[in-house]
């Protein structure tokens, strides 16, 4: 599936997270999406992604183990999305090696219209209801 695919003709969040089944991600960012997630399509979103540099097997387990029923999970195994929009960390400290910064974008008919990127171990501008906030 081509990103024209996806985005075209579609107003998306597209959120970026450091890891699948990790504590901020699982426990506090994925969990305000998925209780958010009939307010974000209200408002005219067409789909929420969650995207995370894990591979697909792990985006899938993490969203049957989180019940994140409409959110789709975006494998970036390779961080090749990630360091094509310049949001690459390294986590190499933790033995994580390249990483996704936590962020989250509002994309309307392929067009990024507003992009919040956390400062590390925050997660206030990205999170669900910060972005409703916004649409």
């Amino acid at each position: 599936v081509s990103s024209t695919e996806l985005f075209n003709e579609k107003k998306i969040i597209l959120v970026g997270v450091p890891g699948a089944f990790t504590p901020t991600c699982s426990n506090e960012h994925l969990p305000g999406y998925i209780e958010n997630y009939d307010s974000f399509i209200s408002k005219g979103v067409d789909e929420v992604y969650f995207v995370s540099v894990n591979d697909p097997f792990v985006m899938k387990s993490w969203s049957e183990a989180s019940n994140a029923d409409g959110i789709d999970m975006v494998a970036d195994g390779n961080c090749d999305l990630t360091g094509e929009l310049g949001l690459t960390m390294d986590g190499s400290a933790f033995g994580l090696g390249n990483r996704c910064k936590r962020f989250a974008m509002i994309v309307d008919n392929g067009i990024i219209q507003s992009i919040d990127i956390e400062d590390p171990g925050a997660m206030d501008v990205s999170s669900a209801e910060s972005q409703l906030a916004k649409i």
